[in-house]
């Protein structure tokens, strides 16, 4: 029976042992192109911008349907009592009187001070803004999972640094214990090794949670389930991390020509400037042609209903002409508010470049620093090595105290983060000027 137990186990083990294996080798590794086309398609941010765009299409054929004749059709059945008009003779009669009504009518409007064409030009603009903001919306997206990953792959290598420095002090607590056992070093510099391994340990603890919290939202930026697993791609260790060439002056002209949220303030002006042509139009007359054909049938009358419909066929055909002559400041007012929407539109366009040529001055700046910064921790990263490894060597020969080798640690483990900060700050800064530069991201 034990024998059988034992097999049981081996083979339930090899199961899951496969399963996991396959589950491990499907597990889709996420690159940052794969994060942005993915979020491009699923965000609904940008479901929501581009529905705007679908409604504004709508509209347009609205407006443009409007310039297109209607048609009505009528029915309507009647019964009067007493002294009334027949409907269909248009007699004065005594009696009681059923009578049908049967007609089609149409108009089309010749002129409305041209608003009709001008509404479809607006509603035309509207499209246009719309496209473009639904492009600022997918732009924002992108710059969103740009941070994201790229804070991601800082947490993930903050783990690996965490776990190095936790496996170098539980080496020195194994040494310390050694040392204190031969009588070389007091209990105090031994307590002290244990207390910078359960620093690590807590500060390995601290990385991993930082890392999950990244990919949560990471998660949330691509409307992934919080179940499903994600995993990203690291970056090239041959990536070009220093590129001094950055002509401030290329890269605001190419961001104002490339952003959509400017071309979108200039539509703007231009949608407001329609809406004043469509408040003029408000002065002008109106002429429409109006057409009807009917019939009908009267109790009355001694013809069958259906001589009566031929009978009584009629035609109509007409212009109507209506002539605004005063209409309580309507119009003057709507002109009124269409020119200062106008103005408010052009004082958007400037604070829109203003903000563009803010956040670009700001990447260029912190790209500058960046790069700097990261040439200065580079250096000092190495030294802080160097001073590390000399101090463990000095510490296995007795010559340092645990204290001032647990100092060379945590001076070496601030100098290894302000490489990866600067690292990562540096990639950051560089990928947003080529994006806005209307490049493509590429790590």
């Amino acid at each position: 029976m034990k024998l059988y137990i034992a097999i049981a186990s081996f083979l339930f083990a090899q199961v899951v042992f496969t399963q996991e294996v396959l589950t491990n080798s499907d597990s889709k590794i996420w690159s940052l192109e794969d994060c942005i086309t993915y979020a491009i398609d699923n965000n609904i941010t940008v479901k929501d911008a581009d529905l705007n765009t679908s409604i504004s299409e709508v509209d347009y054929n609205k407006a443009k349907s409007a310039k297109l004749p209607n048609l009505f059709g009528s029915a309507s059945q009647n019964f009067s009592s007493g002294t009334s008009i027949d409907p269909i003779t248009s007699d004065y009669v005594s009696d009681q009187i059923h009578s049908t009504n049967l007609g089609i009518n149409s108009s089309v409007t010749l002129f409305q001070g041209n608003q009709l064409n001008n509404q479809v030009k607006q509603n035309k603009l509207v499209i246009e803004q719309n496209s473009l903001l639904a492009e600022e919306a997918k732009n924002s997206i992108v710059i969103s999972i740009l941070e994201s990953y790229l804070q991601t792959l800082f947490s993930k290598e903050g783990i690996t640094i965490a776990e190095n420095n936790l496996d170098a002090s539980e080496k020195e607590v194994l040494r310390a214990k050694s040392r204190l056992d031969a009588g070389t070093i007091a209990l105090s510099d031994y307590t002290e090794a244990q207390s910078q391994a359960a620093t690590n340990k807590y500060n390995v603890i601290a990385a991993k949670n930082d890392y999950e919290l990244n990919i949560i939202g990471l998660k949330q930026l691509l409307e992934l389930s919080p179940l499903e697993d994600l995993q990203i791609e690291t970056l090239d260790e041959n990536l070009d991390l220093i590129n001094l060439e950055l002509n401030k002056e290329l890269i605001y002209s190419n961001a104002l020509d490339f952003l959509p949220e400017v071309a979108a303030s200039s539509t703007n002006i231009s949608i407001n400037e329609q809406d004043l042509e469509i408040a003029k139009g408000g002065y002008l007359p109106t002429l429409s042609l109006i057409g009807s054909i009917g019939s009908g049938y009267t109790s009355i009358n001694d013809n069958t209903f259906t001589d009566q419909l031929d009978v009584n066929f009629n035609q109509k055909i007409g212009l109507s002409l209506s002539i605004p002559i005063f209409n309580r400041n309507q119009t003057k007012s709507a002109v009124q508010t269409a020119n200062f929407n106008i103005e408010k539109a052009e004082i958007q366009k400037q604070t829109v470049e203003k903000e563009v040529i803010k956040k670009v001055e700001t990447a260029y700046q912190n790209a500058l620093s960046s790069q700097e910064q990261l040439i200065a921790a580079e250096v000092s990263q190495e030294a802080a090595e160097q001073s590390y490894n000399l101090a463990q060597k000095k510490y296995e020969l007795g010559d340092l105290s645990t204290t001032d080798l647990v100092i060379s640690q945590n001076t070496f483990t601030n100098a290894q983060q302000n490489y990866l900060q600067s690292k990562y700050l540096n990639i950051l800064y560089h990928q947003l000027l080529q994006f806005y530069q209307g490049n493509e991201i590429k790590l």
